[in-house]
């Protein structure tokens, strides 16, 4: 590790307290840049602005637009960084310029699959029950898988859960009936899996379940319910906006429910919302098609 690189990360996890995800992103992409700047000869605190174009240009047909503009964050955030800590007068990602990501819609599924998906899991074991309760609180509240995992016993109220989000941000998300009873089902019997902790949602073994567990479920019960299209975990996120937007939801009280800093992240599922109200209108309106 560089050590600018590691006092960066450390300012990551301790001050910003950006999640694992972002920090581990965050540091690869910095890892790369040093290994490109050293190609050059050049240390990471004396590239220019023009050292960091040939980067980005370098990683160009290697990435995505989103990995690019990711990386893009990175080198201003790091940049910026060094120069709040003396290290630098000015930073060379000031006014990195790069193209544009395209926009990409969020992945939504139907709202009968979604249905499906989520009465899949057997209702007689305990394993089933817990799997029903996670389905639930991914499209019925809308979270994130990382925070689904992340969620304790103490987290769950009667009529709510306490949901840590990005940069350990908290919020509460009311829960439904349907989810409410998902939930009461699975702990009546969650003593049986032999739980070693307080997490909420345990495995076999008793300890945490974890993200990739959890998508490995879910495709197997996408498949079960014969879902039309491949389904992780953060498109039922996707789902459970679009759907309670298509449903004359306020916006301002979808970002809430999903936690977003921004109002301009949750006008994301405008876009298809007016998608699927335009493939209705053609699906089913008869002026709509030519004769």
């Amino acid at each position: 590790m560089y050590p600018e690189i590691e006092a960066f990360a450390a300012h990551l996890a301790q001050v910003e307290r950006a999640s694992a995800h972002t920090r581990r992103a965050y540091v690869s992409d910095l890892r790369q840049l040093a290994a490109f700047l050293g190609e050059r000869g050049t240390a990471l605190d004396a590239a220019t602005r023009d050292d960091l174009r040939a980067f980005l240009a370098s990683r160009f047909s290697a990435n995505t637009s989103a990995t690019l503009a990711r990386k893009q964050a990175s080198l201003r955030a790091f940049y910026e960084h060094r120069v709040r800590m003396g290290h630098l007068e000015d930073s060379p990602a000031r006014r990195l310029m790069f193209p544009r990501r395209r926009v990409s819609l969020p992945n939504v599924v139907a709202v009968d699959d979604c249905f499906a998906i989520v009465d899949a899991p057997s209702p007689r074991t305990p394993a089933g029950l817990r799997d029903r309760a996670a389905l639930e609180l991914l499209y019925c509240a809308g979270l994130r898988v990382s925070e689904l995992v992340g969620l304790d016993l103490g987290d769950v109220a009667h009529e709510s859960v306490r949901v840590r989000g990005k940069g350990n941000k908290e919020r509460i998300v009311p829960l439904g009936s349907k989810a409410r009873a998902a939930l009461r089902a699975y702990l009546s019997r969650r003593p049986e899996l032999r739980p070693r902790g307080v997490a909420l949602l345990v495995n076999r073994h008793g300890g945490r379940l974890t993200a990739r567990s959890v998508a490995r479920h879910l495709a197997r019960y996408a498949l079960i319910a014969g879902a039309r299209r491949h389904v992780h975990p953060h498109a039922l996120r996707h789902s459970f906006a679009t759907h309670l937007l298509d449903m004359g939801a306020d916006l301002r009280g979808i970002q809430e429910l999903l936690g977003h800093a921004s109002l301009s992240t949750t006008q994301r599922y405008t876009h298809v919302s007016a998608e699927h109200l335009l493939q209705a209108y053609e699906d089913a309106h008869p002026r709509a098609h030519k004769k």
